[in-house]
């Protein structure tokens, strides 16, 4: 019965998201086939308590408000300012100005939740800037890629609210565990640009600047209003004064005093903030809402329960089921976005995780990770299409360009896991 239960529901499963339906509501339909089917319980209650439950959770408020403050940054100039602030200080680096492309990244996804809003503003800024300089377009176009998905790690990260919503997990703690992971990650991202950089010594175009010490510093004024973004942002939540609801307010507040204080902030670009954070927030909620309701279907049909038994009696060592997670998220991450792959699978894996012995502050940050990978690998790479869109080269190339970064994520997976104190060191100390 059970077994039938789970073809069902993953044949529809496969159905409803092949044929293009969207994705909340081919979850809340698949939740609904489930529930006619293998149980007795009345649908229509189950279902509107369900979405209603999901979709006002007060911790949820977060989530539109980081998404918003994203949007305000990326219409206003803070992108071309944080380049020529970094420049100056990359240029004596082996790799020169590809560094721009992860310390770029590392900035801005600490004031940005989303790996592809990161990968946009970024991107933007530094990829014409390095092509005219003469730098190749495949390091370019990989280390964009791959630091891109610190926008998921370093908070704020939209991921780590809903794994907190989904795990009933503190979000201010997970915020603090991605701090050193993601500064780590910066670092591995720099080393292998620094190595690669080496070996190619002739693909380097030669310095173009040459600052006295004093200008660099003046330079780097231009990076004063990122800074004070973070500081608000992180210091609120860090210092215990402000929940990450109202940093992220704090936030929003910060990014539109900082736009109107350098002139890019018109009605307009308002107006086009606002709406395109509503529509993607529309999209995460409502995938939200059909994750629970299928949750629910799938918990009365008891399989989450059964999957956990099963992989028990499997009596593999946490290091072994851990390796079977990774390659089972990265299949997945194959074929749907981070977040619905973290709603529709946290439920089911947490009793498991739990069992294994596993912190579940440390495991959400390692599911960030593996989410990352998938951000950068095809067919449904996210920060593959944004490039893609950026730049006008085939899919392919730029997953091939990509490739290297998906084995320092592993290799980022691996120390953590041999480490767990860089994720749970500064969360203790709260």
């Amino acid at each position: 019965m059970d077994m039938m239960a789970a073809v069902v529901l993953i044949v529809a499963l496969f159905a409803v998201l092949g044929a293009g339906m969207w994705i909340g509501l081919g979850l809340l339909a698949v939740g609904l086939i489930g529930m006619e089917l293998f149980t007795s319980r009345p649908v229509g209650d189950s279902m509107m308590l369900t979405i209603w439950g999901a979709s006002s959770a007060w911790t949820l408020t977060a989530l539109p408000l980081f998404l918003w403050m994203g949007e305000i940054l990326f219409r206003s100039k803070l992108s071309d300012s944080m380049f020529r602030g970094l420049a100056p200080w990359m240029d004596k680096l082996p790799g020169r100005l590809l560094h721009t492309n992860v310390v770029g990244c590392t900035i801005f996804a600490a004031i940005s939740g989303s790996s592809a809003a990161t990968c946009a503003t970024i991107g933007k800024m530094t990829l014409p800037e390095l092509q005219k300089r003469g730098y190749p377009d495949a390091m370019a176009v990989g280390t964009l890629a791959g630091a891109a998905t610190l926008g998921l790690l370093i908070p704020p990260s939209i991921i780590m609210i809903v794994y907190g919503v989904a795990a009933n997990v503190s979000i201010a703690k997970l915020f603090l565990a991605g701090v050193f992971p993601g500064l780590m990650l910066a670092g591995l991202f720099m080393g292998y640009i620094a190595i690669w950089a080496l070996f190619h010594r002739d693909q380097v175009p030669a310095s173009d600047m040459s600052m006295t010490f004093m200008q660099k510093i003046y330079e780097s004024r231009h990076l004063i209003p990122a800074v004070i973004l973070i500081g608000l942002v992180l210091g609120g939540i860090y210092s215990g004064i402000a929940t990450a609801t109202e940093a992220a307010a704090l936030g929003v507040a910060g990014a539109l005093g900082l736009a109107a204080w350098e002139g890019s902030l018109s009605w307009q670009k308002f107006k086009e903030g606002l709406i395109s954070a509503c529509r993607v927030y529309c999209m995460i909620g409502l995938i939200l809402a059909g994750a629970a309701f299928l949750t629910l279907a799938m918990g009365f049909i008891g399989l989450p329960r059964h999957l956990a038994e099963w992989i028990g009696s499997l009596h593999l060592s946490p290091f072994a089921l851990l390796m079977m997670l990774t390659v089972f998220f990265i299949v997945l991450g194959c074929f749907l976005d981070g977040i619905s792959m973290v709603v529709l699978t946290i439920a089911v894996l947490l009793p498991t995780v739990e069992a294994a012995g596993y912190d579940l502050i440390w495991f959400g940050i390692f599911i960030v990770l593996v989410v990352e990978m998938a951000q950068i690998t095809p067919p449904v790479g996210l920060n593959l299409f944004v490039i893609q869109g950026l730049t006008k080269r085939d899919i392919g190339w730029i997953a091939r360009a990509a490739a290297p970064m998906f084995f320092v994520l592993m290799a980022a997976v691996l120390m953590l896991y041999a480490v767990p104190e860089i994720v749970l060191w500064l969360p203790s100390r709260m």
